[in-house]
């Protein structure tokens, strides 16, 4: 019997896995640098990437957070370039120049706010911890799906209705286990927050109405934001 609900728990869990883009420049010219590798160590967990023929790198299937991303090329290294990825979605971090001469100091490049492409082109309604944090909704979880997108409301006995969608015709996403009642999960444990209204991938199926996609925060989404917040205090 634990055998099958294990077995259950891994064909619903859908984990929200994102991407890191970008381009490497020689530094002072627009020449793309061709076989640099761009990574992420995650507490020994390494994501990669080499750049191609013109300077572009992409580093897929990242677990959406904010990581520290580092290029390397022969014996020159730029290390703690902060990046932080969405939820099915790709964190662009632009031109980035490499070289001997290199500016000092932490480079911070995040997704645009409020924006990520889903499928390529699909944008989605979200929230980051620290916006969830300042939310005045945060204590009720459909009340900050409802702050998140004019096109989901709530009834007068507390459940969301979506805009074409029967009252109830939704589902939500806890850490990749679906299920049709948020409970009363505290705002403070949500790390990552997603709100779909039309345009489901096919991954999250089972409705006609909406999804809310929600992540909780883990020691190690705490531990990365601790160290990115210390680069950019300059205390590392």
């Amino acid at each position: 019997m634990i055998a099958t609900l294990l077995l259950g728990t891994g064909t619903f869990a859908q984990q929200t896995l994102g991407e890191v883009i970008g381009e490497v420049v020689k530094v002072g010219t627009v020449e793309p640098i061709v076989g640099a590798t761009v990574y992420i160590n995650d507490n020994d967990r390494i994501y990669r990437a080499k750049t191609d023929m013109d300077g572009r790198f992409r580093i897929s299937a990242v677990p959406s957070g904010t990581y520290l991303v580092n290029i390397k090329l022969f014996d020159d290294t730029i290390k703690d370039l902060i990046a932080t990825v969405p939820m099915d979605g790709f964190a662009n971090m632009g031109v980035l120049e490499f070289g001997k001469i290199q500016v000092t100091g932490p480079v911070t490049v995040t997704a645009k706010k409020d924006f990520g492409l889903i499928d390529g082109n699909l944008p989605v309604a979200s929230l980051t911890a620290k916006e969830i944090d300042k939310s005045p909704a945060k204590f009720n979880i459909n009340d900050l799906v409802t702050s998140m997108s004019s096109e989901v409301r709530k009834t007068e006995d507390g459940e969301l209705v979506f805009r074409g969608a029967r009252k109830g015709d939704m589902i939500y996403l806890i850490d990749g286990v679906k299920t049709r009642d948020a409970g009363s999960l505290p705002g403070v444990s949500i790390g990552r927050m997603q709100v779909y209204t039309g345009g489901l991938p096919a991954k999250y199926g089972d409705t006609l109405g909406g999804v809310v996609v929600i992540e909780s925060k883990s020691y190690f989404d705490l531990y990365r934001s601790w160290e990115s917040d210390q680069i950019r205090k300059g205390l590392r």
